[in-house]
């Protein structure tokens, strides 16, 4: 008997053009971390303030992820995805138009922000619509890739783009930079094959109702999502305060920059690299748990240490343990919580991770009087090591 399914070349197309618009709304993300300083006395702000450039878009998430998860299991990601490249093209030009405007800059990355989980809820969907089994760990982690590089360039190019001109003129830049991400996508999108890519049974899902309901019947879906709001949170919470985090110890905005980029270079090699073997050995279990136990030696680097070749190498070693267990984490979630669509279940992981806003507004609480921010980074080496006891109680995913 002839398969009634197949892949499709055209899949890297799709998969290529949501990778684009993923990484240019983390460049919108991230932009002000690194020059957090500069930017409070371009705005004539505090700290704080500008931090809530970076923590708006998980302020914004969290009412947003669960109705956009619905749009796309009932919608398909196509519609959903272009919805959000529409915000975040408009919103992305308007910021830069915005000037020295603190308050109109700030309503303008809400903007962005609702945009964001149009396309971070779709992570598993768009693999779920156009590849085999065996290779949607891999797709999520070239997805997690671009997501990386996206904050990495914003990490990288801020600091010294404002060295020769201001920083609305940044911002238009990378605004012009997601207008044309997002035109690509609506181009070249399309929501699903011919004929699906894998054998009957692995692509049927529940409603999203029904798909809720089972989830949170799922023990080890509650522990991962017990492990992505602390993963997600160290990370955010160390993307936002970067400069902060290091500039009591003499370093500078251009190295807070170089800093967040080895990190998520470690990230990106971390998400390539790993996704692959645990496809090929068709385990999820003991790759997250590795990638949260090996970012504690990274992770009190970036605590203590002083001398630069010491605190880049800190950095990358955490970003590539930690990120290599997301992309792995994410395809976990939606194989233990079959029959729940990829999309309730992605946004189900994305909303937690987002609301672990509470912990970056936590780091920035309890520095101290002189501005370190050693007890949140001690803080977090304990929520790691809380995480791989969670882990330790998950099942492993069953063929």
């Amino acid at each position: 008997m002839e398969k009634q399914y197949r892949l499709y070349g055209y899949r890297w197309v799709v998969l290529a053009a949501f990778m684009f618009v993923n990484l240019t709304i983390q460049i919108l993300w991230i932009t002000f971390a690194p020059i957090t300083g500069p930017a409070a006395a371009y705005y004539g702000v505090s700290d704080l303030q500008i931090g809530f450039f970076a923590m708006s878009f998980m302020i914004a998430f969290i009412p947003l992820s669960i109705p956009v998860s619905w749009v796309i299991d009932t919608y398909g990601f196509r519609l959903a995805v272009s919805i959000g490249c529409v915000l975040m093209g408009i919103f992305g030009l308007l910021r830069g138009f915005a000037g020295d405007n603190y308050t109109l800059v700030l309503w303008s990355t809400f903007g962005i922000a609702a945009a964001q989980p149009f396309l971070l809820n779709a992570w598993t969907k768009v693999p779920a619509n156009w590849f085999a089994y065996e290779e949607r760990a891999t797709a999520v982690g070239l997805i997690t890739l671009a997501n990386l590089v996206g904050t990495a360039l914003g990490m990288v190019l801020t600091p010294m783009l404002v060295e020769s001109m201001s920083i609305p003129t940044v911002q238009l830049i990378f605004g012009g930079i997601t207008a044309l991400s997002s035109v690509l996508f609506l181009i070249l999108a399309r929501e699903k094959p011919a004929t699906p890519p894998c054998p009957p049974g692995l692509e049927v899902r529940a409603l999203m109702l029904d798909g809720l309901k089972h989830a949170f019947k799922v023990k080890s879906f509650w522990l991962y999502l017990l492990v992505s709001f602390i993963g997600l949170g160290l990370f955010n919470g160390i993307n936002t305060w970067v400069e902060n985090i290091i500039r009591p110890r003499g370093f500078t905005p251009t190295d807070a920059g170089t800093l967040g980029a080895l990190m998520l270079v470690g990230g990106v090699l971390g998400a390539v690299i790993i996704p692959p073997f645990s496809d090929k050995r068709r385990k999820r279990k003991p790759f997250i748990f590795l990638g949260f136990a090996l970012a504690i030696p990274g992770l009190l680097g970036l605590t203590y240490a002083t001398q630069p070749w010491l605190l880049f190498l800190s950095a990358f070693l955490f970003g590539f343990f930690l990120i290599s267990a997301n992309p792995i984490g994410m395809q976990y979630a939606s194989e233990i919580a079959r029959p729940t669509p990829e999309g309730t279940s992605n946004g189900l992981i994305q909303l937690f991770g987002q609301a672990s806003v509470v912990f970056v507004y936590i780091m920035e609480a309890v520095k101290t009087p002189d501005g370190s921010f050693t007890p949140a980074l001690l803080l977090a080496v304990g929520l790691l090591m809380l995480s791989m006891l969670f882990i330790t109680q998950m099942k492993e995913v069953q063929d």
